[in-house]
């Protein structure tokens, strides 16, 4: 009788600090009908990893592997796959949130929420985009239809949605104001923000006007406050799906648009991504990168919420 084969991942059995984290020798998956099976090469860190292994998030109780974000070569085809064939190399999204699985050696998840990798672009820009890539592009291009010539106020725009979100709107000719603290100015105005606001001394009710869109990756106050820089028919966007309905009635009564999003896989969303960073039009900052064996250090270092841009997971 012939062993399955294993991998390598990073898996907890309680929720908890980063501690709870261990690399585990664990059953290799198979690729099911309309599959691919993934190497997995690097694999993006973002805050919804570490939130969910401290409260179980939307996955509820472990065990589980987190990680959305994937790079990797396909390793093997399942049934009705055309699109991809082995040693092909591949990025993309797991499926938000019932998909995740990416922080370990190998990965099995849909054919669809991956695109190829262009050859452009390295693994670790690959694996850094994603999540935060398609977040952006569904709150800016999606939902708020941004266009040129208007303005958008982007908060925590030296974060890793943040920092993806300005290039997109820079991209697609809107004028950017970002918040972030003051010593990370000079990082956003190198990203394209028009007009740094320093949260810490500033009000950025005071400090931004007329704004058409408003990206915000904080939820709570900041998306009820974030309403009163808007003109009319403008739209805040929040990232983070719950809150009060405070902020529903306010864009009623202020005659402007409030919407909670959360990420979705999309296969022609993410081709359109790959095409602005292969055309060196958006490019993730790397804060640091940790071997899959560190992935606790990883971990606390995101919670301290002091990196611009994003961590990285390698599995070489």
């Amino acid at each position: 009788m012939s062993m399955s084969p294993t991998m390598q991942a990073a898996i907890q059995h309680s929720l908890g600090g980063p501690e709870v984290l261990e690399l585990a020798s664990v059953p290799r998956p198979e690729p099911r009908i309309n599959e691919i099976l993934v190497r997995v090469r690097a694999a993006g860190l973002n805050p919804t990893d570490w939130k969910h292994r401290a409260n179980g998030g939307f996955l509820g109780d472990p065990p589980f592997i987190l990680g959305w974000d994937v790079a990797g070569v396909v390793e093997a085809v399942g049934i009705g796959v055309a699109r991809f064939q082995p040693g092909d190399e591949v990025m993309g999204m797991l499926s938000y949130p019932f998909g995740h699985g990416s922080h370990a050696e190998y990965v099995a998840a849909p054919a669809r929420v991956f695109t190829k990798k262009p050859a452009e672009l390295d693994r670790l820009q690959a694996a850094a985009l994603p999540l935060v890539s398609l977040t952006a592009w569904q709150a800016l291009v999606e939902y708020a239809d941004l266009r040129a010539g208007q303005r958008v106020l982007v908060h925590a725009a030296a974060g890793g949605v943040g920092h993806v979100a300005v290039q997109i709107a820079k991209a697609r000719g809107a004028y950017v104001i970002g918040t972030a603290s003051e010593p990370k100015h000079d990082f956003l105005r190198s990203l394209g923000v028009d007009q740094p606001i320093d949260y810490r001394s500033q009000d950025f009710v005071e400090a931004a006007e007329d704004v058409d869109v408003v990206l915000d990756p904080l939820g709570g106050d900041t998306s009820l406050r974030s309403l009163h820089t808007l003109r009319p028919g403008g739209v805040v966007v929040s990232i983070v799906p719950r809150g009060a309905d405070d902020f529903y009635r306010e864009a009623e009564r202020l005659g402007v648009r409030a919407i909670r999003m959360l990420v979705d896989s999309s296969r022609a969303d993410l081709g359109a991504i790959a095409e602005l960073a292969a055309h060196g039009r958006l490019q993730a900052t790397i804060a640091e990168t940790f071997p899959l064996a560190r992935i606790a250090d990883a971990h606390r270092l995101g919670e301290t919420g002091r990196t611009a841009g994003k961590i990285v997971i390698t599995m070489e």
